[in-house]
This record gives structure tokens, sequence and C-alpha cells, in this order.
């Protein structure tokens, strides 16, 4: 949904950008690892910040940076990046729900990334 959000922004095709996307669901394919709403800021976030040159890639560390920032931010805001932590399995204890998590990761997203909205 993060990066569905965004694809006019990047200029991906939103299909494209959905199917690319579409295994980071429910923590990694359902896995309950790392939040997928985490997980599409920062593919979002490669995608403004990369120079998309394979051979040179030398947008690599700054885009390990920001991807870091929205990342550590995420935690410290949700308790976790885990999805299993932020629905609470296993603890009983939900930090935040799927729908909390998107908004999070999108404001993060935007903070990082100096990203205005029209909403502003």
């Amino acid at each position: 949904a993060v990066a569905c959000a965004y694809a006019d922004l990047v200029g991906v095709d939103e299909n494209l950008i959905f199917a690319a996307g579409e295994g980071f669901g429910a923590g990694m394919g359902g896995m309950q690892c790392t939040c997928g709403a985490v997980s599409g800021a920062c593919m979002v976030a490669g995608l403004l910040k990369s120079s998309r040159n394979t051979k040179e890639p030398v947008t690599k560390g700054a885009t390990y940076r920001v991807s870091r920032e929205i990342v550590q931010k995420f935690g410290e805001k949700n308790g976790s990046v885990v999805c299993k932590d932020l629905k609470g399995i296993g603890t009983g204890k939900i930090l935040r729900s799927c729908d909390g998590c998107i908004k999070d990761a999108a404001q993060i997203l935007e903070q990082v990334m100096d990203i205005k909205t029209t909403e502003e």
C-alpha cells in the first residue's frame, strides 16, 4: 500500500510497483518478519534516491542511510519493525494495526525524503 501510494512520484506504473512489493505483505510473504509497510517505504526511498545504475551504484550508501533512518524512526515510534510484534502475536499486546503501520511508514517516508504532499 505504501509503495502504490507513491507510484506516480517515482515514475512507476502502480500495477508494476504493486507486483514488485506484493511479497512484502504480512511481514514478507506472511512470515511476520519485517513489516511490509516499512519495506514498501524503503522501496520508494530507493527509487527516489538511486541513480539506477547497476554498473556504478554510487548512490547505494545514500540509499542505505535513508532506508536505515526510515526503519529506525518507525521502530522508535511503534516499538518494533517486526510484523509479529506489531500485531501482538504471541504476546497479546498489539503495538500497531496494519492500517496504522501503513500511515506511519508513509509519514516517516515523507519526512525523511522531504516529500511534499497535496494534503499539506
